[in-house]
């Protein structure tokens, strides 16, 4: 009697990790077709912004620097949302908007030497 009992609590408990399990599996496909969603919505978008040699520019800058090809691409977008584009973007353009964005996000390095006082000549004094 007991082992029965012992299966209807495996049975039950299996059957709840089953369904949160399932319902997790759901949840994650939603996020992936939300995200495919957006991406399409972009890429549409950008599709009407830009011309076919931009858009190629645009497509090698994001192989090789994917943060700053997505800060251009939301330039692109915001701009073309609020009606700033009069038409088309050409390369020369996108060119423009990168010197831009590449200005705006330019890092300043700065090196600095801290120089060790140690075994120095010049401190000691020859008697």
């Amino acid at each position: 009697m007991a082992d029965d009992e012992l299966e209807a609590i495996r049975r039950q408990r299996m059957a709840e990790l089953q369904s949160k399990h399932g319902d997790s599996s759901n949840d994650q496909q939603g996020q992936q077709e939300a995200k495919q969603r957006e991406t399409e919505m972009r890429n549409s978008m950008l599709a009407q912004v830009l011309d076919q040699f931009a858009r190629a520019r645009l497509s090698n800058l994001a192989l090789v620097k994917p943060e700053k090809a997505k800060a251009v691409e939301n330039y692109l977008i915001q701009m073309a949302r609020m009606g700033q584009l009069g038409g088309k973007i050409s390369e020369t353009g996108l060119i423009d908007i990168l010197e831009k964005v590449s200005q705006q996000t330019e890092k300043k390095t700065t090196v600095k030497f801290n120089r060790r006082k140690v075994m120095d000549s010049d401190d000691e004094e020859d008697d």
